[in-house]
């Protein structure tokens, strides 16, 4: 028979007993168990005053007392008749059409404009239609957030123009699309039918406006070509009085025509004269007459070449038929200048008499049978990021102060 010896424990050890079995340490051996502390119970609080309540408060107000809006549509664009093919018959003249300037981008400006505003709130009163549910906050049945103040001041208005009119513009399209919210369904029609005839009346008057100054434009050129042909043609009724010619080029070549026959019978009695000297003697007297009839032809030729050279005043015939074609010349340009500024001017009227621009509506302003607005959903998970982002960031730099301080 063996016998088996118990071994005392070592203290020194975690764990004591004998050989047959092992005890659990004491108590005071175990870790601490965690416990709240005064940090953790104010990041608690911290989270619930900072992102839970306001989240509450959000979400009580918008199911609770925000109203409901409607929205109303509308879409449109700048439309212009070209008339190019038309002009270029006017050799050039084409300042008439083109794109010009961008009227799509004019009528976007203006749909954000102030003249807008002012022009809408004494016709419609927007202050009124956008302040229906009311902005007292210690009432109900009011929206203090979402209503206009009636009592605001029209820049008030203008910034609240933004919130309750959303302007789309496609550049490249040039198409503008309009949405319009207010508390009630028709309200928002009105307003956006309101937008749209404003539009319509500002393409007109940019419409007016060019016309005019295409007109006044043709006018003046008109009235330039008619100035510049009159003294024109003033000049050569002066020139013909004064030299007493109607046309200079044709009494020249009549000149020349006597001239040239002049020096054909000089020709002639030359060479008859060559002839009789050479068959007769000395004393004949044809070789007189031969010789006398070639001097008269002489003459006259002499004669011929001073009237066709000089004028009584001493001026050549040959200067005085450039002068007349440069007159001529100058007359012929204003002629086809005048010609020219008179089918602008016509063109223009033409164009006066029919809308070159217009307003093309691609969707009138619908009427809202739903309210989408506001988009309660999505405003609240908005408060709620924002709110944790906020406080996230506040908490974090708040803990990286008091570690830089321990």
């Amino acid at each position: 028979m063996t016998l088996v010896k118990s071994i005392p424990a070592d203290p020194s050890l975690p764990f004591h007993g004998t050989i047959s079995g092992v005890l659990p340490a004491s108590p005071a051996m175990l870790p601490p168990r965690a416990h709240w502390r005064r940090r953790h119970i104010w990041l608690a609080l911290s989270c619930l005053v900072c992102v839970l309540l306001p989240v509450v408060l959000s979400a009580w107000y918008l199911w609770m007392r925000a109203a409901d809006q409607y929205a109303s549509e509308a879409g449109f664009a700048v439309r212009r008749e070209e008339t190019g093919a038309a002009i270029e018959m006017l050799g050039g003249l084409t300042g008439l059409s083109g794109a010009g300037s961008r009227d799509t981008d004019i009528l976007y400006e203006y749909l954000r404009s102030r003249r807008l505003v002012a022009e809408l709130e004494a016709e419609l009163g927007l202050s009124g239609l956008w302040s229906k549910p009311g902005n007292d906050l210690f009432r109900g049945a009011t929206d203090p957030v979402f209503a206009f103040d009636p009592a605001g001041s029209p820049e008030a208005l203008h910034r609240y123009w933004s919130r309750r009119v959303t302007v789309s513009y496609d550049s490249l399209a040039g198409l503008i699309t309009l949405r319009v919210t207010a508390f009630a369904p028709g309200d928002a029609q009105a307003i956006a039918q309101a937008i749209v005839a404003r539009a319509t009346d500002l393409v007109n008057e940019m419409s007016d406006v060019a016309r005019a100054d295409a007109i006044r434009d043709a006018a003046g050129e008109l009235a330039t070509a008619e100035t510049r042909l009159k003294a024109a043609r003033r000049q050569v009724t002066q020139f013909r009085n004064q030299h007493q010619l109607v046309d200079p080029s044709v009494d020249l070549q009549a000149q020349a025509g006597v001239l040239g026959t002049l020096q054909g019978q000089l020709a002639e009695a030359l060479i008859a004269l060559d002839l009789l000297r050479g068959e007769t003697r000395a004393d004949d007297p044809r070789l007189e007459q031969g010789a006398r009839r070639v001097a008269v032809i002489e003459q006259r030729i002499a004669a011929e070449r001073a009237k066709l050279g000089l004028e009584g005043d001493g001026e050549a015939f040959a200067n005085v038929v450039g002068t007349y074609e440069a007159l001529v010349a100058d007359r012929d340009f204003a002629e086809r200048a005048y010609a020219a500024a008179r089918m602008a001017h016509d063109l223009a009227q033409a164009e006066a008499r029919r809308q070159s621009r217009y307003l093309a509506a691609w969707q009138a302003p619908t009427l809202a049978e739903t309210a989408e607005f506001p988009r309660r959903g999505r405003l609240l998970a908005l408060i709620a990021g924002f709110a944790m982002l906020l406080w996230g960031l506040a908490m974090l730099s708040v803990y990286a102060a008091l570690d830089r301080r321990g």
